[in-house]
C-alpha cells in the first residue's frame, strides 16, 4: 500500500519541520512535569511514553516529573477519607502521607517508568528521598484575609535544597529520570511536596532548556476562555494581580514564573489530553497551548 502524492508532501513537510528543533535542542535539558488525564488515559499513556523515547534517541535529556492526584484521591475514598485542598495544595495528615508514598513512590512511579521502558526507553524511578536530593521542610501557607495567620496543611513540604548530581549521572548514562514529588526532612520524615514546583525548581536547577507542565486545559485562559500564549514574566504578573489565575494554577504557573526569572529559557503548559502533544510543542513552529518567555 502507497500514501498518495498530496498525503506524501504533508508527511515530508512535517518531518522537515522538526530538524531544526531537533538541531537546537540536542544536548538540552527538558523538564517534563506529566500529569492530568495524560496519566489516566491509555492511549494518552502510551503516546506520551513514545513522545519522551522519541526525545531521548534524538539527543535530548528529558527529565519527568510525575503527579498522581487522581490515583491518589482513588486510594483515599477507598480507605474512607476524602481529599481536601487549600491554595491549590493538598491537605496531606499522617494517613494522607502515607497513602501519597504508595501511590507517588510506588504504583504511579513505576507504571511511567515501566511504559517507558516497553517503549525503549531507560527510565529509572526516584523519589527525593532516593540519595535525600530533594531536601524539604514543612510548609506553611499564608492566610487570604488574616496576614498574621499561617495555615498548617499537614505533611506538605517545601523545598530548601536540591541535588542536581544524581539526575546528572542519570542523564549522562542515557537513562530517564523519573521522579515522585516526595522530599524528605531533617529527621528522615518525608513530605508531600506539589509536582508543579518539583517540575520547575528542578528545571531552574538544571538550567533547562523548557519546563513543559501537561495540564488537562488548552493552556493559560484569559476570563472569556481565549488561549493566551507569548506571555512574558510581567504580563503572568498581571494576570495574577487581577484574579484571572487561580486555585489549581496558582502552583503551576507561580513554578512557571519562577523557572522563566530564575534562567529557564521558557516554559510551556500544554494540553495532556492532546495526543502527542509533546510532539507537537517541541518539533513544530505553532506549537501548542500557552508559552511563556523570559522578556
Amino acid at each position: 500500500m502507497t500514501i498518495s502524492p498530496e498525503t506524501a508532501r504533508e508527511k515530508a513537510r512535517i518531518l522537515s519541520e522538526a530538524l531544526p528543533y531537533i538541531q537546537r535542542f540536542h544536548g538540552k535539558t527538558l523538564v517534563i512535569k506529566y500529569g492530568g488525564n495524560a496519566m489516566i488515559d491509555e492511549k494518552l499513556k502510551h503516546s506520551f511514553a513514545r513522545d519522551v523515547v522519541l526525545l531521548k534517541l534524538v539527543g535530548m535529556n528529558p527529565v519527568i516529573v510525575h503527579g498522581g492526584g487522581p490515583q491518589i484521591d482513588d486510594l483515599l475514598k477507598r480507605v474512607g477519607k476524602q481529599g481536601e485542598f487549600v491554595q491549590g495544595m493538598r491537605v496531606t495528615d499522617r494517613e494522607t502521607m502515607d497513602v501519597v508514598e504508595m501511590v507517588l513512590g510506588g504504583q504511579v512511579n513505576k507504571d511511567i517508568v515501566s511504559l517507558l521502558n516497553r517503549h525503549g526507553g531507560k527510565a529509572v524511578g526516584l523519589t527525593g528521598k532516593d540519595g535525600a536530593f530533594i531536601r524539604a521542610k514543612k510548609l506553611l501557607l499564608p492566610h487570604k484575609e488574616r496576614a498574621e495567620e499561617m495555615i498548617d496543611i499537614g505533611h506538605v513540604g517545601e523545598i530548601v535544597s536540591l541535588d542536581p548530581s544524581l539526575i546528572a549521572l542519570l542523564d549522562s548514562q542515557d537513562f530517564i529520570p523519573v521522579i515522585a514529588p516526595i522530599g524528605v526532612g531533617r529527621e528522615g520524615e518525608a513530605f508531600n511536596i506539589n509536582a508543579d514546583v518539583v517540575a520547575g525548581k528542578l528545571a531552574e536547577i538544571l538550567r533547562a532548556e523548557k519546563l513543559i507542565l501537561l495540564t488537562n486545559t488548552p493552556g493559560v485562559l484569559d476570563k472569556n476562555g481565549n488561549l493566551l500564549t507569548g506571555l512574558t514574566t510581567r504580563e503572568v504578573d498581571a494576570l495574577f494581580a487581577d484574579g484571572t489565575i487561580s486555585g489549581g494554577m496558582l502552583p503551576k504557573i507561580s513554578s512557571a514564573l519562577d523557572a522563566v526569572k530564575s534562567g529557564v529559557q521558557s516554559c510551556h503548559i500544554i494540553d495532556g489530553r492532546v495526543e502527542h502533544a509533546l510532539l507537537l510543542e517541541i518539533f513544530t513552529d505553532q506549537g501548542v497551548g500557552t508559552w511563556i518567555r523570559a522578556k
